[in-house]
């Protein structure tokens, strides 16, 4: 990509079980601080999974009515709050309605969440489906009075890196002046619990919640629901130049492949994850020794993790064996649609502050799983270009490029 074409993120927000804003976010994700708790809200003695990386309450941002606030479901409120974030973070929120602000919103079954917490509170909307007509993206442009085009992608665990695809090129096409894009999940429920955890997809290790989650550990049992989001603002470089803008890092490359194997079970065969990784490196025109940092799916199932260390070793070659790897799903737990995005500000905490986030309770390393660890504790390095995969439900695999732009900032 060009320098005059380039993409910047200039502003982000972020609820997430580690932490809201980039700041603290990145404090406590090098910190090794876990987020995974026991499960609250509802009663869960009869799950066999009884942890999760839940949100605390979520604060009504500056700028918004508290009373409407208050009235929003969980889902709606972290949504409202990563966007107005996002907006004031780039310093954009005054000039929101000078510009066409567009919006790419990841949402995984926002229905079913809508219904089941509807449902517990003896609610009727699981029968009465029209009344969910209006999407929570279209409800979110209303409230923040954008007027750009609004867009909701499902693509599973990909869809924040999907997108981000999907805004940056709105950009390229002139459609929209700026771009919020992003994804939030509030997938810790009944129903989700009860149903990975009757797939035995979650880890039973209910008694030490934060020791749970064991990415590419050779005792790892299963994944650990999440729940939060994060919102990027994109913005052409040019324009973030001309306001001085800072900048998180560019959106250098994207690469998405679908495999189409199974509902839930990662697909044996590394061809598409490994074609998913080559597009985005191709796209930012970045060779695989060139990468300071990827940023893995790794859910901590016994098969995911191995399936991906086949595409990282295909994709990377013998690169592989010297480029730092962690999984900080081990600390936010698996935010499902909202995963790419927030592992997103694991790359730019890794770029920002020169320091690799850690994959905590990575005790005993998969002899298998055979990369380049960054166990338990931060590793200190420049980080220039990172990577972020995320494959998802389904077949969806997608890998993200983000590179550091401190050296092409002009004042």
């Amino acid at each position: 990509m060009t320098q005059d074409a380039a993409v910047w993120m200039t502003g982000l927000g972020a609820v997430t079980p580690v932490g809201n804003g980039f700041l603290e976010i990145s404090q406590n994700l090098l910190a090794g601080k876990s987020g995974v708790r026991r499960v609250f809200g509802f009663e869960n003695s009869e799950h066999p999974c009884r942890i999760a990386g839940q949100l605390g309450p979520i604060a009504c941002p500056p700028d918004f009515d508290p009373q409407v606030f208050s009235k929003l479901l969980p889902l709606e409120r972290s949504v409202v709050r990563c966007c107005i974030d996002a907006l004031h973070d780039s310093g954009l929120w005054e000039q929101r309605q000078e510009l066409r602000i567009g919006v790419v919103m990841g949402l995984g079954a926002e229905s079913m969440q809508l219904w089941d917490n509807d449902y517990r509170h003896a609610g009727v909307k699981l029968f009465e489906p029209d009344r969910d007509a209006e999407s929570i993206a279209d409800r979110t442009q209303r409230w923040l009075g954008l007027s750009g085009p609004v867009m909701t992608v499902s693509a599973a665990c990909a869809s924040g890196n999907q997108a981000i695809s999907h805004a940056c090129r709105w950009l390229e096409l002139g459609w929209v002046d700026v771009c919020l894009a992003g994804a939030c999940d509030m997938g810790v429920t009944p129903y989700s619990l009860a149903s990975f955890g009757n797939l035995r997809a979650l880890s039973r290790r209910n008694e030490i919640p934060e020791q749970a989650l064991r990415p590419f550990d050779q005792a790892r049992d299963g994944m650990i629901l999440g729940e939060g989001g994060a919102f990027f603002m994109l913005e052409p470089a040019t324009s973030a130049r001309r306001r001085n803008s800072r900048a998180y890092a560019e959106v250098a490359g994207f690469g998405a492949a679908s495999d189409a194997s199974h509902m839930v079970t990662p697909c044996p065969d590394p061809a598409r994850g490994i074609m998913a990784m080559q597009q985005a490196l191709a796209m930012a025109n970045v060779q695989p020794d060139e990468i300071d940092y990827v940023n893995a799916h790794a859910t901590g199932t016994p098969l995911g993790d191995l399936c991906e260390t086949r595409i990282l070793h295909g994709a990377l070659g013998a690169a592989c064996a010297s480029i730092p790897v962690s999984s900080t799903k081990s600390m936010t737990g698996h935010l499902l649609s909202a995963a790419a995005a927030v592992e997103a500000i694991a790359c730019l905490t890794a770029i920002q502050e020169g320091a690799i986030p850690p994959t905590v309770n990575l005790d005993n390393p998969d002899p298998e799983c055979n990369l380049c660890h960054v166990p338990n504790q931060p590793r200190e390095q420049p980080v220039h270009i990172a990577v972020s995969n995320s494959f998802g439900f389904g077949g969806n695999n997608t890998s993200l490029v983000l590179r550091s732009v401190s050296a092409k900032r002009c004042a």
